[in-house]
């Protein structure tokens, strides 16, 4: 990653960091009572055939790619039957930080439409120097949030992902709350097994 590309990346993190400071209000914990839910077994399995990315993902879900007609190629869903909820994943190819520049704006905005419904937001950032994987990831609290976890990844020359978890209920983040922590531990660990990759290589 040349000198460039990784100022342009520090520079759209500094600043939406800076963005998503202004935007958080103070979040006061309730007080535990939601019913009990069975969360399953911790294990990975392999992602890494035929798309741009690999990583590891949840041995309790599944992952279908995105067939529909507005799908861009390599988008795609990993899909958590046990507890209804969807993490999209759209992927963008980046030809010039113009590009990586309207990506960013882009995964802000969708961020930023789950703000007026939020009460915090937390954010973290990953820098994988070694495997040139930068990014973010975010927990957005709220009762009535329809998505609780986004995150976006790029190399900053050539790849940028987008993930985004829905559940295909109510939203109700309180009573959702074991399943979210839960969930947010496996896709902070795709994230962390996340590889670029030639397609169809698998390597």
């Amino acid at each position: 990653m040349n000198i460039c590309a990784l100022r342009t990346v520090c520079f759209i993190i500094v600043g939406w960091l800076v963005m998503m400071t202004a935007c958080r209000q103070n979040y006061s914990p309730k007080p535990a009572g939601f019913m009990r839910i069975a969360l399953p077994e911790k294990d990975y399995q392999l992602f890494d055939n035929l798309f741009p990315y690999s990583f590891k993902y949840p041995g309790y879900s599944e992952f279908i790619p995105d067939e529909r007609d507005i799908a861009e190629p390599y988008w795609a869903n990993i899909v958590f039957p046990a507890f209804k909820g969807t993490l999209h994943l759209s992927y963008k190819t980046v030809h010039s930080t113009d590009d990586l520049k309207a990506y960013f704006d882009d995964a802000r905005s969708f961020t930023q439409r789950h703000i007026p419904k939020a009460t915090a937001m937390r954010d973290e950032l990953f820098i994988d120097e070694e495997h040139q994987v930068y990014g973010m990831l975010f927990q957005i609290k709220g009762k009535e949030v329809a998505s609780p976890i986004q995150f976006y990844l790029t190399d900053s020359t050539r790849h940028f992902l987008r993930g985004a978890l829905y559940f295909e209920v109510t939203p109700n983040n309180d009573s959702l709350a074991p399943v979210i922590d839960f969930l947010e531990d496996d896709i902070r660990y795709m994230i962390e097994t996340t590889r670029w990759q030639t397609p169809g290589s698998g390597r």
